[in-house]
């Protein structure tokens, strides 16, 4: 009788043993832990779409320094723009000087509804007011170049070495105050340079420039009819022609039958951001 009680007894607590190594096994869970997927690849997307704008970012920024390798380069034998390696021969770029006087603005508009890019070459005497200063402004911020025509539009040959430094170098300092940059480009008044101008111009990294053709000035194209029309049809028309025209009231009138005139002639316009500097 003994001897069965202590077999009942030592069952009992072999029994109890297992149970309790039971209860201390980790659960499935713990043991192997679930792994969502669907989360892991939602991430790997996310990822991708993180890195896509950097990379579309270095495709813009290799088009932008692309686009700024110049096109063009002017020939100071006719002062035409010619292009450099395959860029558009059938080309004319468009100039404006005396500006900003009562018409530029006007002129502006007529040339940016069109998209046409154009140099705007200003004097220090249009820009001692306010309005004429915003006026600037709005020329640059609209996107057109604009250039040097001297201070107080002198004949260069005219003035000493430092009168002429003054007139140039002043401009400039004028310029850059209102639009934040120096112009990039220098016109004459009257077209009259000296050895002395063009050293200076050099010196201050800016594109000398005269023009092809232009006739605004003169007494029979003062009106719009016949301006478009020499405008257009002059023998002086040919590839790469760098166009004179000035903040006038008839040049502001015949503006958008010239630029027809050249469109339906076949020319494109030279954007002067992609003429060669110095």
């Amino acid at each position: 009788m003994i001897h069965k009680r202590w077999m009942i007894l030592a069952a009992t607590l072999i029994l109890l043993a297992a149970c309790n190594g039971e209860n201390d096994k980790p659960s499935v869970e713990e043991k192997e832990p679930v792994v969502d997927q669907t989360a892991i690849e939602e991430k790997a997307e996310e990822s991708e779409k993180a890195a896509e704008p950097k990379e579309e970012k270095k495709e813009q920024e290799t088009q932008e320094v692309a686009v700024a390798e110049p096109q063009y380069r002017v020939n100071t034998a006719n002062w035409s723009v010619q292009p450099i390696a395959d860029a558009a021969e059938k080309v004319v770029l468009v100039t404006i000087d005396d500006a900003p006087d009562k018409h530029a603005m006007e002129m502006a508009e007529t040339l940016k509804n069109q998209d046409i890019p154009a140099i705007f070459f200003v004097n220090g005497h249009f820009l001692d007011t306010d309005e004429e200063k915003q006026q600037l402004k709005q020329l640059h911020e609209m996107g057109f170049a604009i250039g040097n025509h001297t201070n107080s539009h002198p004949n260069l040959k005219d003035l000493t070495e430092q009168q002429q430094k003054e007139e140039i170098l002043q401009l400039n300092e004028t310029i850059e105050g209102i639009i934040g940059e120096k112009p990039k480009f220098f016109r004459a008044p009257h077209g009259a340079n000296t050895d002395f101008s063009k050293q200076l111009v050099q010196e201050q990294k800016m594109v000398l420039m005269n023009w092809t053709y232009g006739y605004d000035w003169e007494q029979q194209y003062r009106d719009a009819q016949s301006l478009t029309d020499i405008m257009v049809n002059t023998e002086y028309l040919n590839n790469g022609a760098n166009l004179l025209m000035h903040d006038r009231e008839w040049t502001s009138e015949a503006l958008p039958g010239i630029i027809q005139g050249l469109k339906d002639k076949g020319y494109g316009f030279v954007d002067p951001a992609a003429i060669e500097g110095i």
